[in-house]
């Protein structure tokens, strides 16, 4: 693996769904660039850009991995939806497919078999103002399904995806492996970009590191890792969703009392703002701020070591859950903003069945469970994210687990940090993190993949892929993916989800609710996401 690849490893790790590096963000920024048009729809009556800035502020780093094939950050993943283009593009909100760089989304003729075609939306050009060709979406797919690539976009289309082939200037064919309709959905993950730009020596890394050049309604006007990102309307753009803003300033505040200051009170500078604290909502409300939640799988899990004695024992790792007091974490923590895991997916996904094990608090079962493993005067070191949520968790885990008997140290520390950490497979007990699948997609199949994929990133983390039981679990997700049959693959998905909540090597504690703020006064057209970050592309100036 090269060098660039481990780098964007580490980034898109580091700002999975929630996580975030913490930042100092000066409070003297003013809105510099630009800003789409919704937060969530297809925008279509959208206007190419008034004179109007919009200041946003968002509670994740903005100095993890830009390159759309490698990245989990949810800023950059946030930032990039306004960049780039996929050939189908999903709305954030209801996740319906709908065409973006290609004319048109397959018809239900061609979901049933194993070739799509697109043709490209006539005049689209990138950036720089260089025309978007066929040869740009053939390079962006053979760099994920590229054996010696390690992407993370490679986990969701590899299973399925054959190839990629030009059949016109304008023009490309999908052949698949077998008929996957679930697949439409995820080519928004397929960002497209400028051969000319990213085929260059070193691009990748550059792309990594924040540069940016789409053919989406905005463009990438400045990148300072750790303080902000801005935006400016891409005048050439001809697609479905128009800017609605001239300038848009993106700034990173992961610190929650300076993310509130940065939209609250009458000389607020921001008009938006995500991962709002659940202590502040009433107060921003009383300011005439907007504040919605958006419920979904973001979760604190945590992640066993399974090369770690005594963490390679199943009993150990369902002793650490079962002792977990939830409803206290959730009143506590969360002011109610949350609800304990009944699966490894939350109870609003679809394919979402009670597991057959569930870890309801019970710390008598908890010891005898330690008991049995042979386990006594565990001391348990908790590595954990500084995400603000996360750190307000961990005193309801450290005083359960110490109820038990397992004497527990909390270790939080910037999200970069623990994951470099995993990246150089340092040794480690538990890892409790932020994670929140839904910002790829719905669907649970893309889900499993991103977090229990064979050779992805969390099973080398957890050093389980090599477990019997782990390979097992690996065909069931491969002969699900395979089913035609919805109704069949929905059991069979539960089944096996039945096998991971078990094991418990990657599993969540709580489901929690994400909330974000606006100025309505400022702002109209926002929708708030049940996952991080923020989609402007349908919102405008009030």
């Amino acid at each position: 693996m090269s060098e660039h690849d481990a780098s964007g490893r580490r980034s898109f790790l580091a700002h999975t769904g929630a996580l975030a590096a913490a930042a100092a963000v000066s409070t003297s920024l003013s809105a510099c660039s630009s800003g789409p048009k919704s937060t969530n729809g297809t925008g279509e009556d959208g206007g190419t850009g008034g004179s109007a800035s919009l200041t946003a502020v968002i509670g994740y780093g903005n100095d993890g991995s830009w390159d759309p094939t490698q990245t989990a950050s949810a800023f950059a993943m946030a930032g990039n939806q306004h960049i780039y283009e996929g050939l189908v593009d999903t709305d954030p909100i209801t996740r319906a497919p709908y065409a973006a760089l290609a004319t048109s989304v397959p018809d239900e003729t061609q979901l049933k078999g194993t070739s799509w075609k697109f043709t490209l939306r006539s005049g689209a050009t990138w950036h720089d103002g260089k025309p978007v060709t066929a040869d740009d979406v053939v390079f962006v797919f053979e760099r994920i399904l590229d054996p010696k690539t390690q992407t993370l976009a490679k986990g969701f289309f590899e299973s399925w995806l054959k190839e990629v082939r030009k059949t016109g200037e304008s023009s490309v064919e999908l052949l698949l492996k077998f008929p996957f309709p679930d697949g439409v959905a995820r080519l928004t993950l397929a960002k497209i970009m400028p051969k000319h730009v990213f085929s260059a020596a070193g691009a990748w890394d550059e792309a990594m590191k924040g540069k940016a050049v789409g053919s989406g309604p905005y463009r990438q006007v400045s990148h300072q890792p750790k303080t902000n990102t801005t935006f400016a309307a891409f005048d050439g753009y001809n697609g479905p969703r128009k800017p609605a803003y001239r300038s848009m300033n993106w700034l990173t505040i992961v610190d929650a009392a300076p993310r509130v200051a940065k939209i609250s009170g009458g000389s607020a500078d921001a008009q938006i703002a995500d991962n709002i604290p659940y202590a502040n909502i009433q107060r921003l409300e009383r300011d005439g701020l907007t504040v919605e939640g958006g419920a979904g799988m973001n979760n604190l899990f945590l992640m066993f070591n399974t090369a770690h004695k005594p963490f390679d024992d199943v009993r150990v790792r369902q002793a650490l859950h079962y002792a977990i007091d939830t409803g206290k974490m959730i009143e506590v923590a969360l002011k109610g903003h949350g609800k304990a895991a009944s699966s490894f997916l939350n109870e609003q996904n679809p394919s979402h069945r009670r597991a057959g094990t569930v870890y309801a608090y019970d710390p008598k079962k908890a010891r005898q469970l330690l008991k049995d493993a042979g386990v006594s005067g565990l001391r348990v070191d908790l590595m954990a994210v500084n995400v603000s949520w996360i750190v307000d968790c961990l005193p309801t885990i450290k005083a359960s687990w110490d109820a038990i008997g397992v004497r527990t140290t909390l270790d939080p520390q910037e999200t970069t940090a623990v994951f470099t950490k995993m990246d150089q497979k340092k040794d480690y007990q538990v890892v409790a993190a932020a994670s929140n699948p839904n910002q790829f997609g719905l669907d649970a199949d893309l889900i499993m993949r991103y977090n229990y994929g064979p050779a992805n990133l969390w099973m080398g983390y957890a050093r389980w892929a090599g477990n019997t039981t782990a390979k097992q679990l690996f065909r069931q997700m491969d002969q699900a993916t395979r089913e035609p049959d919805a109704a069949k693959k929905k059991t069979m998905i539960q089944e096996y989800l039945d096998t991971v909540a078990e094991q418990a090597v990657i599993y969540p504690v709580v489901h929690n609710e994400l909330m974000t703020a606006w100025d309505g006064r400022r702002i109209t057209g926002v929708q708030a996401q049940p996952y991080p970050g923020i989609n402007v592309l349908k919102a405008r100036p009030a």
